[in-house]
């Protein structure tokens, strides 16, 4: 076990032992891992009652967060009963983003882990959900849980674009398919690598004024030698190598529902020329793939 390996899991602030604690505990066994679960409290109606009474507000809030930390602790136990060491902790505050980062920074985790939670395209496009957040400023690899079919996973896809990285990260494929190697060693599980070239991309950058046959053909040899050379540098069998073409999002899903797989693993980086509207394909795949996302935060030069 590496020093440094540590699980956080975050909790959520409701007392329902979600798919994300299953999850976090076979991870952390995998791996040899300690495991600190923490959950984020504040009750609206709490609050209101501190306009009238601020002592009747403190002991209701002590007394909630009690029996929250010994609900924490009662699921903490189960975990323990696998070998793993696991610590708890409850905070009570307003805005959960801010202290979130401020424990990742301190207890700074291999992997945060959390429950990923779904909403309407038209809420997420009006508000920055708390996983929306998390996905763009989150310092370390990001683990979204949404169905668990099996707690320890089985098999884990890494999803690239070996063409087209982006010129502010020297080795953005580099660092998903390590974390999905690590991810599937640790659990021995299969490694999947999958490619979906999306020729839409010729259009939004402007750099050609019609399109051909021809061309089409010289960009789908160009792809085919970037993935070949990416699978030769990391092994990948011939029996899990994908090259897709069409909408990357469509085509993990199509792999994910074929395929049976359990993660899959993505970079947060965004393009510039992508239509933020839509949103980057990270968030697509975690709100419409039906499986769980490791969102891996590739690191520029100069970081």
């Amino acid at each position: 076990m590496v020093d440094s390996e540590r699980l956080m899991l975050l909790a959520s602030p409701i007392m329902q032992r979600t798919p994300a604690f299953d999850r976090a505990g076979a991870l952390a066994q995998a791996m040899e891992a300690p495991l600190h679960i923490v959950a984020f409290d504040y009750v609206d109606g709490l609050a209101t009652a501190g306009l009238v009474n601020e002592k009747a507000l403190a002991e209701m809030r002590e007394g909630y967060v009690a029996r929250h930390r010994q609900w924490l602790e009662e699921q903490a136990e189960s975990i323990r009963r696998t070998g793993v060491q696991v610590t708890t902790e409850v905070v009570w505050v307003l805005h959960a983003f801010t202290e979130i980062m401020v424990h990742i920074r301190e207890l700074n985790p291999s992997m945060v882990v959390k429950d990923l939670e779904h909403e309407s395209w038209i809420t997420r496009a009006m508000f920055t959900s708390l996983d929306l957040r998390l996905l763009h400023e989150c310092p370390v690899p990001l683990h979204l849980v949404s169905r668990v079919t099996h707690a320890k996973p089985r098999k884990v896809l890494a999803a690239v674009d070996p063409f087209r990285p982006d010129e502010q990260f020297d080795d953005i494929n580099g660092e998903i398919i390590t974390a999905a190697e690590k991810l599937a060693a640790q659990c021995g599980a299969e490694l999947h690598l999958l490619y979906a070239y999306d020729l839409s991309y010729v259009f939004a950058s402007g750099g050609y004024d019609g399109f051909s046959s021809d061309l089409a053909q010289q960009l789908y040899d160009n792809d085919v030698t970037a993935f070949g050379k990416l699978v030769d540098r990391f092994g990948v069998p011939e029996n899990r190598q994908h090259l897709a073409m069409g909408s990357p999002a469509k085509q993990i899903e199509a792999l994910v529902l074929s395929e049976g797989i359990d993660v899959v693993v993505m970079g947060t980086v965004h393009r510039r020329h992508t239509l933020r509207l839509l949103g980057s394909t990270t968030e697509q795949v975690a709100y419409h793939v039906p499986c769980s996302l490791l969102a891996v935060r590739p690191h520029a030069p100069d970081e």
